[in-house]
């Protein structure tokens, strides 16, 4: 699936440049894609419903902090991500890379030292593949990219207190793929190219974090997100399994 993305940008750089006029292994893929259409539509259809099914289970929740408001605070968040991935990166230089994520949240009391938080945010992941020595049509060519992805997650968190003011978390999350674009430098030129169609659309992962209230309004917290999904958007024969793995620095602001 990574090589499939770099014959992509080698195909771009080498039109820009007229060295070559030749077809790409990608065209393998795309007729492959032809031929499962009627099935990929129907995947499609599956995921849309599933992400209705759970956008109305969050305003459900959001609802019931809203009704329940007394045991309940609104809030927003915003903080720093440091992601990378996992899996079938054997051969890759992998780096981790920064983004952000901003969203809000809702934290429903449910006793002196339980809360459940669901939160809506959004969030910049990815990771970063240096000096890949790539082979394409006999010539050598070096690679730096960054895949650079977005996704509106939602967790569910539920918040345990062991003292007045500090609390762990765990709980799950699902994430819905916003964009995916990768910019590379090949040989000293920079280009970029939209690759949302290589990836899933949905992801689910687990976190686990703590966090700190500072007052009754500010907090700070500390959280990692462990991938379950496999991101990568295969085809017949291409096993390639590709986790992503995100530790999320945040300060939040209680109304």
């Amino acid at each position: 699936m990574i090589n499939l993305l770099f014959y992509r940008f080698l195909r771009f750089f080498l039109k820009i440049n007229y060295c070559v006029q030749v077809f790409v292994p990608y065209l393998k893929m795309h007729i492959f894609n032809k031929y499962l259409s009627t099935f990929a539509k129907l995947k499609q259809t599956i995921k849309k419903q599933t992400m209705k099914k759970i956008i109305l289970v969050a305003v459900a929740i959001f609802f019931f902090g809203y009704t329940n408001a007394q045991e309940a605070k609104f809030g927003i968040k915003a903080g720093l991500n440091l992601s990378n991935w996992a899996g079938d990166t054997d051969g890759l230089d992998i780096q981790s890379k920064a983004g952000l994520n901003i969203g809000g949240f809702v934290a429903i009391k449910l006793s002196d030292k339980i809360t459940l938080q669901p939160e809506l945010l959004y969030s910049m992941e990815g990771t970063k593949v240096n000096n890949f020595q790539f082979d394409y049509q006999g010539s050598i060519y070096y690679v730096d990219a960054s895949f650079n992805l977005s996704y509106i997650n939602v967790p569910l968190m539920m918040k345990f207190y062991p003292t007045e003011k500090f609390n762990l978390e765990a709980g799950p999350q699902v994430g819905f793929l916003v964009s995916a674009k990768t910019v590379a430098k090949v040989n000293g030129n920079k280009g970029d190219d939209n690759v949302k169609d290589s990836f899933e659309s949905v992801n689910f992962g687990l976190n686990f974090g703590a966090a700190y209230d500072f007052t009754k309004n500010i907090s700070a917290g500390v959280r990692y997100n462990f991938g379950l999904s496999n991101l990568a958007k295969t085809v017949a024969g291409d096993n390639t399994k590709i986790h992503g793995n995100v530790v999320s620095l945040s300060v939040g602001y209680s109304f």
